[in-house]
């Protein structure tokens, strides 16, 4: 029987969480965290999502607050009963003043599974944010499931960045190839945000062979990598996370 939950976080400036409400497979907690953030951290509480499951994760950033969110282990896309693709949204809002950092641990598309990942963000115009995505394709020795990822991101109600990824069976021809991920299987990007951008815009950059950071049309920055395992790819996007987002 295919799953339905969704989780729910809200988050003041004074530091409470006023919602923080967990629901099957996403279970929340509120960590321990250094420095001025409150933090939750999802721990799946059942293995999920799998085929057919609509899962979901709504997140409210108040004016003023300051939130860190991340999970307690990588999320395992895996086949199900249900032949139906399985569904995980992630719709945020961030406001005046406040800022949020969504740093997840990686996304491992299993082989057999089928996936449908959007995550989309809504910040006022003086919101902060960093945003991790990573995508490992296929466990140790075996190739990747079906997965689809969107992120859309708006900025006082304006357009900001809209980019749509699909890997693996089903998915459009050259994924793999030396244009995408060059034989490759793990791959991911960092978002940043941050108002400061606007008078100080980010230059372009490479870091190394398979990592580049580039300014985006508002005050945003994207470091897109591709790596042949997980631990590589979050080496690459560390480097530009202690680079661009140092609040």
């Amino acid at each position: 029987m295919s799953l339905r939950a969704t989780a729910r976080i809200a988050a003041d400036a004074d530091g409470g969480l006023p919602l923080l409400v967990s629901d099957g497979p996403l279970a929340l907690r509120r960590t321990r965290a250094a420095g001025p953030y409150t933090r939750v951290t999802v721990v799946g509480a059942m293995s999920a999502p799998l085929g057919g499951d609509r899962l979901a994760i709504e997140t409210e950033v108040r004016d003023g607050a300051r939130l860190l969110v991340d999970s307690a282990a990588a999320t395992l896309a895996l086949p199900g009963r249900s032949a139906d693709p399985a569904t995980y949204d992630v719709r945020i809002t961030v406001g005046e003043n406040a800022v949020l950092r969504w740093l997840p641990e990686q996304l491992v598309s299993a082989t057999g599974s089928h996936l449908r990942m959007r995550t989309t963000v809504d910040l006022a115009p003086t919101a902060r944010l960093v945003l991790r995505e990573e995508q490992v394709l296929g466990r140790h020795g075996e190739p990747p499931g079906a997965l689809t990822t969107r992120l859309t991101v708006r900025r006082a109600g304006r357009p900001l960045f809209d980019q749509e990824l699909a890997f693996g069976p089903g998915a459009p021809g050259g994924w793999d190839g030396g244009a995408v991920l060059g034989g490759h299987r793990a791959t991911g990007q960092l978002l940043v945000v941050d108002p400061a951008f606007e008078k100080k815009p980010v230059e372009a950059r490479l870091y190394g062979e398979n990592a580049v950071v580039s300014p985006l049309a508002g005050p945003a920055a994207l470091a897109t990598a591709v790596a042949p395992d997980a631990l590589a790819l979050r080496r690459l996007l560390d480097a530009a996370l202690s680079e661009l987002a140092p609040f």
